[in-house]
């Protein structure tokens, strides 16, 4: 596996940890800023909201340039280092907010144009290996980058948080300047070789099983911490650690996935949906059991979020896997993830429980099972069937 893929990875956990970061550090922000929590969550929201809607625009743009990835990634992680750098000088909330929404807006263009680079460096029948490697870099901020920035919050302050972030995506851009070969202009993929992939229905459908299975994922995760103190009967203080040991199984599980996600891409999601909804359904039932809900949170952490080699896979082999492709496919992830969170929340809204989500959860694994069940019977398609990764660009 090319170091370049590891580099990618690293780059990955930098944007990530920005954008969760914040959760752990709202008091220090409300007092710094001078607004309320509720106000600091929402600068979450804008991170998110960039890079759903800007990610995709600023793709199109650099394909219309015809800029070529390396010299998109160096663009991108710039416009990140300067909107990063001023969210961490910020003195009010407004600025800080356009600041979280530019980060957003580069980070899924990032995101994107990473896979694509990528995609490029390996063999086509290694691709899902390789985007495991990258993903796990989200992984990883969960577990490593989250806990670090707020340590670092609680000693240092909450801006050394956001200084670091800046210097990790500096060392981000030197590595990749030494490591991604220059690109000729005549290399630049076109807008319109780009649109036409979009002309492929298994491609949407690819789209759709993504968004179903994040959903079906954020639907139950973005309750866990009520659920286990409420219905669980865990105190307020075990939350962490619990959060860690289901972060943990994230990693765990990614690694598993990703190593055989070439080869099994659809009964891997296939099996994983299976699991995740059997186990959420259980969650729900037995959640008043401490062990039981402790031992479920594993398993659901196992095949949860560590599906996504699998999905990135069955993409890369669904259409070309360029910056636009891949940068829609974060959006559509993001989407996912917001829609399953609001879904989630409208059970307990309509008074149904905090038990609720988790039968959503159930539902949203039930849907993503149904669409990926007409593909179960193809091991590969013809895309993965090419004999060597595309040239770099």
């Amino acid at each position: 596996m090319p170091l370049l893929v590891y580099i990618l990875g690293l780059t990955i956990f930098s944007l990530t940890t920005s954008e969760f970061m914040v959760a752990g550090m709202m008091p220090s922000l409300a007092l710094a800023l001078g607004e309320p929590v509720t106000r600091i969550g929402y600068l979450i929201s804008l991170y998110a909201i960039g890079m759903v809607v800007g990610g995709p625009l600023i793709t199109v743009g650099m394909l219309k340039l015809r800029i070529t990835k390396k010299e998109g990634l160096l663009g991108l992680l710039s416009l990140y280092v300067i909107a990063q750098s001023i969210a961490a000088s910020a003195t009010s909330y407004d600025v800080m907010a356009i600041a979280r929404l530019a980060t957003g807006v580069a980070a899924s263009a990032c995101f994107g144009v990473s896979l694509a680079i990528c995609a490029d460096v390996v063999d086509v029948r290694a691709r899902g290996r390789a985007a495991a490697i990258v993903i796990g870099g989200l992984m990883l901020a969960s577990v490593v980058g989250v806990p670090m920035a707020t340590l670092i919050d609680q000693h240092l302050g909450w801006r050394a948080s956001f200084w670091l972030v800046v210097v990790l995506t500096v060392l981000c851009m030197v590595l990749v300047t030494l490591l991604v070969p220059r690109s000729k202009p005549s290399q630049a993929v076109s807008l319109d070789s780009e649109l036409k992939e979009f002309r492929n229905p298994h491609l949407w459908t690819a789209f759709a099983s993504s968004g179903l299975i994040i959903g079906a994922i954020f639907a139950a995760f973005s309750y866990f911490a009520p659920i286990l103190i409420e219905v669980s009967g865990f105190p307020p203080s075990s939350i962490p650690w619990l959060l860690g040991v289901y972060g943990v199984a994230n990693v765990v599980g990614n690694g598993v996935v990703g190593r055989f996600a070439d080869q099994y891409t659809i009964p891997l999601m296939v099996g994983g949906m299976l699991i995740l909804g059997v186990s959420l359904a259980l969650f729900a039932v037995f959640a008043q059991d401490q062990t039981i809900s402790v031992a479920l949170l594993v398993v659901t952490g196992l095949v949860g979020m560590s599906m996504n080699p699998a999905i990135i896979a069955r993409v890369m082999r669904t259409a070309h896997p360029g910056p636009l492709v891949n940068t829609i496919h974060t959006s559509v992830i993001n989407i996912g993830l917001g829609a399953g969170s609001w879904i989630g929340g409208l059970g307990i809204a309509a008074g149904y429980g905090l038990r609720s989500p988790l039968w959503v959860g159930v539902a949203l694994a039930v849907l993503a099972l149904i669409s990926l069940l007409p593909y179960l019977g193809q091991r590969t398609t013809a895309r993965a069937r090419l004999p060597s990764a595309s040239p770099l660009r």
